[in-house]
């Protein structure tokens, strides 16, 4: 199944940098601007200029965000902000983070994989992709030759062989370990023994890899390996292009957290609305609960609980109310939604809400994002029904790591916005220069 090396990793010299906390960032896809000009900000070395340059009103051709990126790269490679490490590693990441007061640790191995085409059904995907972020991460691997964000995924360790192996090879030596900084801190430390290297991938040899989040830099590093291949007329099987920077985690790790994405809906006609609990109650059993009662959400959870049954959660039908929708008839719903697709798709919640309750009774596109907005803050978005920032808020559930195994392993796609992991893994902290 899946092929995983070794590589030598490129990181921040912290007698040059110091503290890494300063200057890795988040991956391109979730820098908003503030946070641009907050990273720029921070650290004249922060990873944000090269993950993620800036447009400027005179780029050209030969003078662009990607051309940048690939001078700063060379730039902190000659003086050393930037080393490589002399031998192969598996790059073992612990990262530390808070959810509701309490701190997490999830572990993680960042490797080369193999890059394999989706229908091999090797990596295996759960969700689409869309021109636009592809091109982008295209053409930055084709100035730095290099990944400078993980695509992280998951695997299945049901006997416990890589967490035990794990647990043998820590020494406790770290190559990095960073002060926190925004909730979060990161240590790093790494496998290098041919014999333990070799002992790791052989664990892969029968396993998929699930790809969690980033899709697109998958499908981009995939495209970059047929190009490089065309381009290369003694193109060699294992030329560094044809591997890309993935980081695994064990899908039934207890921190591995995977947010919902509720949706937010505004611009509602008011033919649209009118009579909507009715219209509901075709599909749904509805319970009302006041948010004026002290232990409004320990109920909800005490319900939603139960996973003999689909339950949704809206504010806005009523106001001060949150209703909890039940499903009445799972074939009623699957019926509505496309014949091709999979039984796993059709029980999710998240398919629920798009086929049955914006486009069957609200006669809304599910992709309409003039009229839907999202979240993964449960609380904001209460909020924000409560206040009138929006009409409706679908409060959505917990997705879990064998969801979306099951998906992928039925060779479906997720409905869009269905998923967001927790915390994002960060740019910077090891880098894959495909050389």
């Amino acid at each position: 199944m899946a092929e995983i090396r070794p590589f030598r990793g490129v990181h921040y010299n912290k007698e040059v940098v110091g503290d890494i906390s300063g200057v890795i960032c988040p991956p391109y896809d979730i820098i908003s601007p503030q946070m641009d000009e907050d990273l720029h900000n921070r650290n004249a070395y922060n990873f944000i200029r090269i993950e993620y340059n800036r447009l400027q009103t005179d780029d050209s051709d030969t003078n662009n965000r990607y051309t940048r990126s690939a001078a700063i790269f060379e730039e902190w490679l000659g003086k050393n902000v930037l080393v490589t490490d002399n031998v192969p590693a598996i790059y073992v990441h612990d990262q530390f983070f808070y959810l509701d007061g309490d701190e997490y640790k999830r572990r993680s191995l960042i490797v080369r994989v193999r890059l394999e085409d989706w229908d091999k059904n090797i990596v295996r995907p759960h969700e689409n992709t869309f021109k636009g972020p592809k091109k982008d991460r295209i053409n930055l691997l084709w100035a730095l030759n290099a990944n400078t964000s993980s695509v992280m995924s998951m695997y299945e360790d049901k006997d416990l062989k890589i967490s035990s192996f794990l647990k043998r090879m820590d020494s406790g030596k770290s190559l990095i370990a960073t002060r926190e900084l925004d909730g979060e801190r990161h240590k790093v430390w790494t496998i290098t023994e041919p014999q333990s290297v070799k002992e790791f991938c052989d664990y892969f040899n029968d396993k998929p890899l699930y790809v969690a989040d980033g899709h697109h830099r998958y499908e981009s590093a995939l495209i970059y390996k047929k190009e490089r291949n065309a381009c290369d007329k003694d193109a060699n099987a294992d030329a560094a292009y044809n591997f890309v920077m993935m980081t695994l985690l064990d899908m039934d790790d207890p921190n591995l957290i995977i947010f919902p994405t509720h949706r937010l809906l505004s611009g509602l006609e008011t033919e649209v609305t009118a009579n909507l609990e009715e219209k509901l109650k075709a599909y749904f059993d509805i319970e009302e609960l006041s948010f004026d009662a002290p232990d409004v959400w320990q109920q909800v959870d005490s319900i939603t609980a139960d996973e003999a049954s689909i339950k949704l959660n809206v504010v806005g039908l009523k106001p001060g109310i949150l209703s909890i929708l039940t499903l009445k008839d799972i074939d009623a719903a699957a019926a509505i939604m496309p014949v091709e697709r999979s039984d796993v798709y059709k029980k999710m919640d998240v398919s629920i809400v798009d086929h049955v309750i914006l486009e069957k009774i609200l006669g809304m596109q599910s992709d309409d994002e003039k009229r839907i907005a999202y979240t993964h803050d449960r609380a904001e978005a209460v909020s924000r029904a409560l206040n009138g920032e929006c009409q409706l808020a679908i409060i959505t559930n917990m997705v879990k790591g064998q969801t979306i195994k099951d998906i992928a392993d039925s060779r479906d796609r997720m409905p869009r916005k269905s998923t967001y992991f927790y915390p994002k893994l960060p740019s910077g902290l090891i880098v894959n220069h495909l050389v």
